[in-house]
């Protein structure tokens, strides 16, 4: 590690082992393995703020990460306020398939549900 990887930032931020499975999976698929699961708060949607997942092969200054089991999920400095406590779950029912987010900071979300404030 390099002085000026800060790595070892880490947030509150919580996978399922679902959710990691899932991940792993997808990770096998993709048939990389230098690629993280980033999850980030950007501006938008009808309520102001929508979740970002994607995977990502970069580390950005002030990313903050943990390992799930070998799945490493990074935030971003600026979303870290806005996830911690938040729980990223993966359905797969009749009813609804892809990842969810758990988030007690929201103060309320869309009719659609991928946008909150």
């Amino acid at each position: 590690m390099t002085a000026t990887n800060e790595a070892t930032a880490t947030h509150e931020v919580e996978l399922s082992g679902t959710a990691a499975d899932k991940v792993r999976s997808l990770l096998q698929q993709e048939g990389r393995d230098d690629l993280r699961l980033r999850v980030a708060v950007q501006p938008g949607g009808c309520s102001g703020l929508i979740y970002q997942l994607y995977f990502d092969e970069r580390f950005l200054d002030g990313d903050a990460v943990r390992d799930f089991d070998g799945v490493e999920v990074i935030v971003d400095r600026m979303s870290v306020p806005y996830l911690n406590g938040s729980t990223i779950d993966f359905s797969d029912t009749i009813e609804k398939q892809g990842f969810t987010i758990d988030n007690p900071n929201a103060g309320g979300s869309c009719a659609c549900g991928d946008s909150f404030h």
